[in-house]
């Protein structure tokens, strides 16, 4: 079991991602898990297979991955992804939110 306060959902990347701290921690997106991870780790997650690298526009986004359902489905695994995702966000920098126009 996880406790954690200051969850909030959110939809984005084509899923619903998990905020925590109001920060993105991870994203359930079709059959995959979108985690937001110390990018110190991420090339040891990527040589465990199941895994890959999240391109945006074009870009590969420094400290997150797909993980498969391969990758998940141990119920350690899970919670492997998971406590990796939220030891970073205790780290990670929240987003800047964006004025609105006037």
């Amino acid at each position: 079991m996880i406790h954690q306060e200051n969850i909030s959902e959110k939809k984005m990347f084509q899923g619903l991602c998990f905020m925590v701290n109001d920060k993105m921690c991870i994203c359930v997106r079709d059959k995959e898990l979108m985690c937001r991870i110390d990018p110190e780790k991420v090339e040891l997650e990527l040589e465990k297979g199941n895994s890959r690298e999240m391109i945006h526009n074009g870009k590969m986004m420094k400290g997150y991955i797909f993980v498969d359902e391969g990758g998940y489905r141990n119920p350690k695994d899970f919670k492997r992804l998971i406590d990796l995702c939220l030891e970073f966000n205790k780290m990670a920098k929240a987003t800047k939110k964006k004025k609105n126009a006037q």
